[in-house]
């Protein structure tokens, strides 16, 4: 057996594919097919089953088309009830093709519908695809489909966490879920495991009363992406295929006749940024999180134009947003010359220190909660980044005076300042460090 595995750190996700006496199966994938349909056909296999674990929360499945463009067996939890033709999968039934055997699962917990893949060669159980339900040192998080179902869900995923716990302490485990998404209740720092492994060292398999299980896995809530509303919808009804990744070229004046909604997204490093940006975008810089921030600050689907570098390539950032559905790039400008720009505002530790001991000062901390409680920024007016967008500038900043504006490294302190530059305040952004080095 061969097992492939493919990440995807801005999501925290991975799809798998495993090969075995010229057969392969897909697992969890994402829309960006080619790179894993690309992997099989360069090892001569023919794809015989593509498997889904769950209608995803987090990114638009490439399942189905997968599955089309190959002639595979789509197989889905029978529970999902996915609009498009697939195999609906039970619970114990095995699916066979040669030495081959797939055993579903129903691991439900993160979703209802969840399923676990068991997977044996010549009747040796040899991996489990757990999807989002038993996870490295962790598992997935049962509150994203809303509160009122949260402690059900918290409840059965007790006792899907100690169903996969039963199998072999030899079987290979390797979920869709893992550090980085928000998916998963904890992170590890890793994103494979073995079931032995996980009994020996996964606290929430040490907890055997369910309800005492769900208060662990309820007790800090985390926060939900805005995009991840669509995403369970968008899987069971289907997406059209993955959008070419190239976009038109536009000057500074193709914006006016672009529709009012458009948003202007500079993906340009925070350097470039600072020498000048267009009023009116907000600065995301290009990273593995850049599709994420996108789908979680702008109005979901709104036009997009990105600001680019001359040589910068943009084939990624079309990728990551149409990993979430969003298919709605309309061009890139990567000449500013003769544009209206304003200039970005920056600072080292050193700088931000000398700010923060000025009469009247502001510094605007837009980590997480759980991050701002683990270190406090004395004096800082605190709003995590999200909420800056969905909830607006918080009344104690003053928009006449500079703002500086602190994270856990720069980054998402150079987006938030963007949303307080476009609401007419007057940010300093600190980059490449964060509250702790400024608190110390």
């Amino acid at each position: 057996m061969e097992l492939m595995s493919f990440r995807t750190p801005g999501l925290g996700d991975q799809t798998y594919l495993l090969i075995h006496d010229g057969q392969a199966v897909l697992i969890d994938p994402q829309r960006d097919i080619d790179r894993f349909l690309a992997a099989a056909a360069a090892r001569d296999v023919e794809l015989r089953f593509v498997l889904e674990t769950h209608l995803h929360n987090d990114y638009v499945s490439g399942g189905e088309h997968a599955a089309r463009r190959t002639g595979a067996e789509l197989v889905l939890p029978a529970a999902a009830a996915a609009v498009y033709p697939h195999t609906p999968a039970f619970h114990h039934e095995e699916i066979k093709s040669g030495g081959l055997t797939i055993k579903p699962i129903h691991t439900p917990g993160h979703t209802p519908e969840h399923t676990s893949y068991l997977v044996s060669i010549e009747g040796e159980p040899v991996a489990v695809f757990s999807g989002g339900s038993l996870l490295v040192a962790a598992a997935g998080r049962p509150d994203l489909l809303g509160p009122a179902r949260a402690r059900t869900l918290a409840r059965l995923q007790h006792g899907s966490l100690h169903r996969l716990a039963a199998l072999p302490r030899q079987v290979g485990l390797y979920p869709t879920h893992g550090e980085g998404s928000f998916c998963t209740t904890t992170g590890a720092g890793r994103f494979t495991s073995t079931i032995g492994d996980e009994l020996d060292q996964n606290p929430l398999l040490a907890i055997g009363e369910m309800e005492r299980f769900a208060d662990q896995l309820l007790a800090a809530p985390q926060p939900i992406p805005a995009f991840y509303q669509y995403m369970g919808p968008t899987n069971l009804h289907g997406a059209p295929p993955m959008p070419a990744t190239t976009v038109p070229e536009l000057a500074v004046a193709d914006l006016a006749d672009l529709p009012a909604e458009t948003r202007v997204v500079d993906i340009r490093p925070v350097a470039a940024q600072a020498t000048g940006v267009l009023p009116e975008s907000v600065t995301i810089s290009m990273g593995d999180d850049f599709g994420s921030w996108v789908g979680w600050l702008l109005p979901y689907q709104a036009p997009l134009v990105l600001v680019a570098e001359p040589e910068q390539d943009t084939a990624e950032a079309v990728t990551q947003l149409a990993q979430l559905g969003i298919d709605t790039v309309q061009g890139v400008v990567r000449d500013l010359t003769g544009a209206t720009t304003t200039p970005v505002a920056t600072v080292d530790v050193a700088g931000a220190r000398r700010h923060r001991a000025e009469p009247d000062s502001q510094t605007l901390d837009v980590r997480m909660p759980a991050e701002r409680a683990q270190l406090p920024l004395p004096g800082a007016v605190e709003r995590f980044l999200p909420d800056l967008a969905e909830a607006g500038i918080p009344k104690q900043l003053d928009p006449a005076r500079p703002v500086l504006v602190v994270c856990g490294s720069g980054r998402r302190a150079a987006i938030g300042a963007s949303l307080l530059r476009r609401a007419g305040y007057h940010p300093v952004v600190l980059t490449g460090a964060g509250a702790e080095e400024v608190a110390a």
